[in-house]
């Protein structure tokens, strides 16, 4: 247990399922085999989730790592806020609960970045909340990158049968192709290869890069930008020691990877990565942010409004996430020594 590493997870909003998927992952004694969860967030919050669901598991309040219990039975929380659990209802937001979420994720950065957290997870939150609460950012990603100065970051879907790195993310699909050019998607290339080294313990990994295009562009008669500019970054990628090759047609990469090919797929959009990823692991993926300087994983989901206090919500994702955050450690660690 002492080598296991500290997890910060952060409760995300207090209105949305994150309290309650909080306290029903914490229930699996088998998280504590791997990990030392420290929930940040909200004690009166949490009490109302565990009653919630009438656990019986107890919370530690403590002031830093150190007074951790890392013990099966007790969530070991360290509270950042003291909202009145009167106005902040499940599936009704607040700019209240909004800040607090935002300061959920701040300290655990920072937190992160000192080394006194070995890794962050993240629960669900509402962009347009964060907004409303005076923070305009696109969302967890954004936020951080910039809390920890990174520039050069990628969105990775993984789970266990297929990974996906997505090149362009929340952009209408028209802008793609204006949108994409060969340092973003070499950029891509190069950070996911780097993360699946470092973090997966992979030690050549192999990438298979999608085209934009039906049939990879049908030697252009669908298209230019397999020639133009998927191609260029391939190349670049392979000259600099990579081992990606490309571009493969859509229809088919997916397949290729799930079959053992390949170790991650690079897409060009968001929907073309996702939905082959969520139709394989719609309870179970994760997302991993590639590329920062601290380990960041979070649920695939969001905030579930429409569901958040009827004890419905499924902690799966989080509890993949909570695994993989410890995995990505560990194979950091193990490639420092």
């Amino acid at each position: 247990m002492s080598d296991t590493p500290y997890i910060g997870i952060t409760m995300g909003d207090p209105a949305g399922i994150g309290p309650e998927i909080i306290v029903k992952a914490l229930a699996d004694p088998t998280i504590y085999e791997f990990s030392k969860p420290v929930v940040l967030g909200d004690p009166e919050i949490l009490y109302s989730a565990v009653a919630g669901i009438s656990s019986n598991l107890l919370i530690n309040v403590i002031s830093s790592t150190s007074n951790a219990a890392a013990t099966f039975g007790k969530i070991d929380l360290l509270p950042l806020s003291s909202l009145n659990p009167s106005s902040i209802l499940p599936g009704k937001p607040t700019v209240e609960g909004g800040k607090a979420m935002v300061e959920y994720i701040t300290k655990c950065v920072d937190m992160a970045l000192k080394g006194q957290l070995q890794a962050m997870v993240t629960c669900p939150i509402s962009k347009v909340l964060m907004h409303r609460a005076g923070y305009h950012y696109d969302g967890h990603t954004q936020l951080i990158s910039h809390l920890t100065d990174t520039d050069r970051y990628v969105m990775m879907l993984a789970g266990k049968n297929l990974r996906v790195s997505l090149v362009t993310i929340h952009c209408a699909i028209k802008d793609v192709p204006r949108i994409l050019n060969s340092k973003i998607i070499f950029d891509t290339i190069e950070i996911t290869a780097r993360a699946l080294r470092q973090d997966f313990g992979l030690t050549y990994p192999r990438l298979a890069v999608a085209s934009l295009n039906p049939h990879a562009g049908e030697s252009g008669i669908f298209g230019l930008e397999e020639e133009t500019v998927i191609m260029p970054a391939v190349r670049k990628a392979v000259d600099e020691g990579l081992n990606a090759a490309g571009p493969f047609a859509p229809d088919t990469v997916f397949v290729r990877a799930v079959s053992g090919e390949f170790d991650a797929v690079i897409a060009m959009y968001h929907d073309q990565g996702l939905i082959p990823l969520k139709l394989l692991h719609f309870s179970d993926a994760v997302n991993v942010t590639l590329g920062l300087p601290i380990i960041r994983t979070s649920v695939d989901h969001g905030t579930a409004y429409d569901i958040a206090g009827t004890g419905k919500a499924d902690a799966s994702s989080l509890k993949a996430a909570i695994k993989l955050a410890a995995v990505m450690a560990e194979n950091r660690n193990m490639s420092l020594l």
